[in-house]
């Protein structure tokens, strides 16, 4: 890979990760808010070890090795850099379940936000979707997989897989992700002890990375870039929750663009999954332009509440 598309590449993986974090950030700054200064400085030093290198550093090459484990840990490390034929036509065959399952992961994860959850709403389709439509999310996710199963079955088995573990997946990870938000209700209290709010601190930012990891690949299969990039976030994201969480509230709509990238990654790596190749900007260029369209209403809403 070049290495300007790979730089390019781990800026946009950066910049999807600060933004798809954002939520993370407001979680992690209300809860730090209550705890002891000790235990401050312990979640922003070495939670950060577990936050970039055991959570993005790892993930993203077990899933690359539990699709390819023939690769094993440092084929599946090296493999997208590697010039061995073998290695690459692995990678070409567990490629489809790879990004189907992501795809439908990220399309599933769009489609909720949209239909169920609370929102600034940008405009009035989300709002119409939302405060109306909201009882159809299940129908409609059911009908997208029901969908690529069907159409993919028959001829590419791979395929179809992957969009069933891409389902099964996000189903999983909407169960952790509603416990977190009902202990964030305990995170609040002085009612834990500051261990308590740690480890709860912890496991939710396990259960928000999945969403960056999983997008990172609509960006490129290579691990070291998505480890960059990811990790790179993360620190940023850190940084966010430290200094300026109420900054970042203040643009309403940044969340809107966040999903609607996320929505549009999903369908990337869905065309992917059929084996047609996107050159690797299209991802961090579509992020960037969405993200600076959502930036761009957000700055324009804060000074119409100005002018008032």
């Amino acid at each position: 890979m070049p290495i300007l598309a790979g730089l390019f590449t781990v800026l946009g993986l950066a910049l999807f990760e600060i933004i798809s974090s954002v939520d993370n950030a407001v979680v992690n700054a209300d809860a730090l808010a209550t705890m002891s200064k000790k235990a401050k400085r312990w979640f922003l030093t070495y939670g950060m070890f577990v936050a970039v290198f055991l959570v993005r550093g790892l993930l993203p090459l077990l899933i690359v090795y539990l699709s390819s484990p023939q690769l094993g840990l440092h084929g599946a490390l090296t493999a997208t850099f590697s010039n061995d034929p073998h290695i690459k036509g692995v990678i070409e065959h567990s490629q489809p379940i790879l990004l189907a399952g992501g795809g439908i992961y990220l399309a599933m994860l769009f489609l909720h936000w949209l239909f169920i959850e609370p929102k600034e709403y940008a405009f009035f389709i989300e709002e119409h979707i939302h405060k109306r439509l909201f009882l159809w999310f299940y129908s409609t996710v059911s009908l997208l997989l029901l969908a690529v199963v069907w159409g993919t079955v028959q001829q590419s088995p791979l395929i179809a897989l992957g969009a069933v573990i891409g389902s099964t997946t996000f189903f999983i990870t909407s169960g952790f992700k509603r416990n977190a938000e009902e202990q964030e209700k305990k995170l609040k209290s002085r009612t834990l002890t500051n261990l308590s709010k740690l480890i709860y601190l912890e496991v939710i930012d396990t259960t928000f990375s999945i969403d960056g990891v999983l997008g990172a690949f609509a960006f490129t299969l290579a691990v070291p870039l998505i480890i960059l990039g990811n990790g790179l976030g993360a620190v940023v994201v850190r940084q966010v929750t430290i200094r300026a969480t109420k900054t970042v509230k203040k643009y309403r709509y940044l969340k809107n663009g966040a999903m609607y990238s996320i929505g549009v990654l999903g369908c990337i790596m869905l065309i992917e999954s059929f084996h047609i190749h996107l050159s690797s900007w299209v991802s961090p260029l579509i992020t960037v332009i969405i993200v600076g369209i959502f930036l761009w209403l957000s700055v324009d809403e804060l000074k119409k509440e100005k002018a008032m």
